[in-house]
């Protein structure tokens, strides 16, 4: 079904203005994270190369630990969006519960491992002891990060599923607003210095934990409601995001020590890959939104019974994205020099930074519409399908190429940059070919949960 019928009647109309109503709120939801994002980049660039590349190299093994949390809420969300537009009032409170539950006791528990394994990890990597003088103190403060963002990912998962998604946008202004002012005022004016970053980080998740359970408490008739069978439920669907996050994210890490393997000005081009996925994430995190709208939109429909208004929401939800992501685009190309120039002082990390910017943006409509259809095939239960796709275009793709290309052949960056672009492309195919072929609709994620 082409984007343009569904503006051909009413309902199409209906579902696209949905689609709108949750994906403008998740979009600056995403605009936020992306501000405290560059706002670290950037803090961090006032303290040198090796900071800003230690920052990177911990933030990206920050991510990798609370990816389990992500996993969860995915499956989450998926069960509760279902169950709030059913009769399953009981079922639905049970699965607020367990959500919750479950978030306190594995972010709890990825704090300690965090807490006490931060240096054993980072010493594994084969990176620069430069930056690693850097990354482990920074990996070892935001680990005590990680229990409020698993209940904040939680909360915010099932307000989007209820329909709260305004809720949510308003505890993630609080974090936003805490955190990059919280920024500057660890990191200059008291002798925290570089960890500053880190320690605002701490405090706006711990703030934003808070005040989203205020928000929840209605969902809850019982604190200790647990469901086995929902849990068991949640990791069926949340497992393959899971692995994904991991595929996807240890392959950065890859990527970070092919580009140290690089001859020349390896620390410098570090540097400058962690500048390029900071801004290449105002891009990204938009089309992550509304993968997230896309998720609940399905879910919700699907447990309407309304399964054609489901791979139309789907759709709707992905050409929206993909005209915000071009416009963004665009801006981003259009002002690629400032921007390096802005968050690194190095005339060697701006001139890759810029080199990043202008190849690595020139897939970023194709993602988009990727992402987002992925997002719509994760509310429908069918994450599998998503890990393996998303898994072959990076492991098979991207990462064997960076490498050939990169340092084998000695096309140094630039290559790594367009094997990347490569793999976005074959991404994009094989999701929309699942998502249009519709054996996604026929999963049933929400039945038989006791």
């Amino acid at each position: 079904m082409k984007f343009s019928s569904i503006l051909k009647n009413k309902e199409g109309r209906l579902i696209l203005a949905q689609s709108w109503s949750l994906g403008w709120p998740m979009a600056l939801i995403m605009f936020f994270e992306f501000l405290i994002g560059l706002t670290d980049v950037f803090v961090a660039g006032k303290f040198g190369k090796e900071v800003q590349a230690g920052y990177g190299l911990a933030f990206q093994i920050y991510f990798i630990f609370i990816i389990v949390g992500i996993a969860l809420a995915v499956g989450a969300v998926s069960v509760i969006s279902r169950l709030f537009t059913s009769s399953e009032s009981d079922n639905f409170h049970k699965a607020v519960s367990t959500s919750l539950i479950t978030a306190v006791v594995t972010g709890g528990a990825f704090s300690l491992l965090g807490v006490l394994f931060a240096k054993t990890l980072i010493g594994c990597l084969g990176v620069p002891e430069a930056v690693k003088e850097f990354a482990v103190p920074l990996l070892g403060i935001y680990s005590f990060a990680f229990i409020f963002d698993y209940i904040l990912i939680t909360t915010n998962g099932i307000l989007r599923a209820c329909k709260m998604i305004k809720k949510s946008l308003l505890v993630m202004t609080l974090v936003c607003a805490l955190n990059i002012a919280l920024d500057f005022i660890l990191a200059f004016w008291t002798p925290f210095g570089f960890r500053g970053i880190a320690i605002a980080t701490v405090i706006s998740l711990c703030a934003g934990t808070l005040v989203s359970a205020v928000y929840i408490r209605q969902f809850v008739k019982k604190i200790f409601d647990f469901s086995f069978a929902i849990l068991k439920k949640t990791i069926q669907i949340g497992w393959p995001v899971c692995v994904l996050q991991i595929l996807w994210n240890a392959s950065l890490l890859v990527l970070f020590t092919i580009l140290g393997a690089l001859p020349r000005y390896n620390v410098e081009t570090i540097a400058a890959f962690t500048n390029g996925l900071r801004v290449e994430s105002a891009i990204f995190l938009p089309a992550f939104a509304f993968n997230l709208a896309a998720a609940v939109i399905v879910g919700n429909f699907l447990g309407e019974k309304k399964n054609e208004h489901a791979f139309r929401g789907g759709l709707a939800t992905a050409g929206l994205g993909v005209g915000v992501v071009s416009l963004i685009t665009i801006a981003v190309m259009l002002n690629a020099r400032r921007i390096a120039a802005f968050l690194s002082g190095n005339d060697i990390v701006v001139a890759e930074s810029v080199k990043y910017i202008y190849i690595s943006l020139l897939s970023e409509p194709i993602m988009a519409w990727g992402v987002i259809l992925s997002g719509a095939l994760n509310g429908a239960g069918d994450t599998k399908s998503v890990m393996l796709r998303v898994g072959v275009s990076v492991w098979l793709i991207r990462i064997p190429l960076s490498f050939i290309l990169g340092v084998h052949f000695g096309l140094g960056a630039t290559a790594i940059w367009w094997s990347m672009n490569i793999s976005i492309c074959v991404q994009a195919i094989l999701i929309s070919w699942r998502y249009i072929s519709k054996k996604w609709i026929t999963l049933s994620v929400a039945e038989n949960i006791a």
